[in-house]
């Protein structure tokens, strides 16, 4: 049996050696995968190029897994795989710390206007309104985590690890998602028929929806209008789930206090984009995840679990599972 494993990242492959009928065999995942590993039974792919995906998906006959490495199956699935004959698993759990912390600075700049002070540096100017005495936490404004209103939208991994570090500055965090409960770390999660309440109390909202057809525009221009003036909208799941154009038209008009996007509709950003002249808007190049940590370890624990016939780990249904 063969397993192809993707020169994009610098895997430890001795980390996955070890399983006798098993070999290993590395792939450009920017070119077509040449005539003699066709026949693999498995598919390891990280940052693959769309026609990689779409070559393979015509080509590889007899696949029976792919394991992305990615947090989503979004590339795999558009490629043409058919997932009621090929196992599809994703990398739910690779990308929970790079995220969060990468969310975590985009709060503070936020919230501390980091942004504003590098424009005032460019110009070689002093912006006195944002030193000296300031006022603490005052209300009507979003200028520290410290008692802030934080609401996380798509409560999954990702959320489970950046909310201990928001509680830890003195967030007060909520989290909505699909299925209501209380999640880790003792955070109560609500359904989205509870958002037009939660949203009218958030000074921070931030989105790590999944991609698909139920959360295009989720944001959408009636929804930002329940945020309060004074709210940042910061969103590091998929660029569809925020209607773009409602985004511009609410930061223009001051019907939020700004934005920090690290995905977009349209990646890379359009230079004809208007977003980039925004008022209070952070951009970032989808640089939140890009690190997958710990992706030997779930390769080699899912192909025990494939050899055992059990169940893998972060299967995807077609239903929202592995996603966050």
């Amino acid at each position: 049996m063969k397993l192809l494993y993707p020169t994009s990242l610098a895997l430890d492959i001795s980390r996955i050696e070890g399983f006798p009928t098993l070999t290993l065999h590395p792939y450009d995942v920017k070119t077509p995968i040449p005539e003699d590993l066709i026949d693999a039974e498995i598919l390891v792919t990280w940052a693959n190029s769309a026609q990689n995906l779409s070559d393979a998906a015509k080509r590889m006959k007899n696949l029976q897994w792919i394991q992305s490495l990615a947090a989503g199956p979004n590339d795999v699935l558009s490629a043409g795989f058919d997932a009621s004959k090929i196992k599809i698993c994703t990398g739910s759990g690779l990308h929970d710390r790079t995220v969060a912390e990468h969310t975590l600075g985009m709060l503070l700049n936020a919230a501390r206007r980091f942004y504003e002070m590098r424009d005032y540096q460019n110009q070689g100017k002093w912006p006195a309104h944002l030193g000296g005495p300031q006022p603490d936490r005052p209300k009507g404004a979003f200028t520290t985590l410290r008692d802030a209103n934080v609401t996380i939208w798509g409560y999954g991994n990702i959320a489970k690890t950046l909310a201990p570090n928001l509680i830890a500055l003195g967030a007060k965090v909520k989290g909505v998602a699909r299925k209501p409960g209380v999640r880790e770390p003792g955070v109560e999660v609500y359904s989205e028929d509870k958002l037009p309440e939660i949203l009218k109390e958030t000074d921070a909202l931030v989105m790590i929806l999944p991609g698909s057809e139920s959360t295009k525009n989720a944001l959408d221009a009636e929804r930002m209008k329940m945020l309060p003036k004074h709210a940042w909208v910061i969103n590091v799941g998929r660029g569809t789930s925020i209607d773009e154009k409602a985004l511009k038209e609410a930061l223009d008009n001051g019907v939020i206090g700004g934005a920090a996007l690290d995905v977009f509709e349209t990646e890379p950003l359009p230079e004809s984009s208007p977003l980039w002249k925004c008022r209070n808007m952070v951009l970032s190049p989808h640089a939140a995840g890009g690190r997958p940590q710990g992706s030997e370890e779930l390769i080699v624990d899912n192909l025990r679990r494939f050899f055992a016939a059990q169940e893998l780990k972060n299967l995807w249904f077609g239903s929202g599972v592995g996603l966050l």
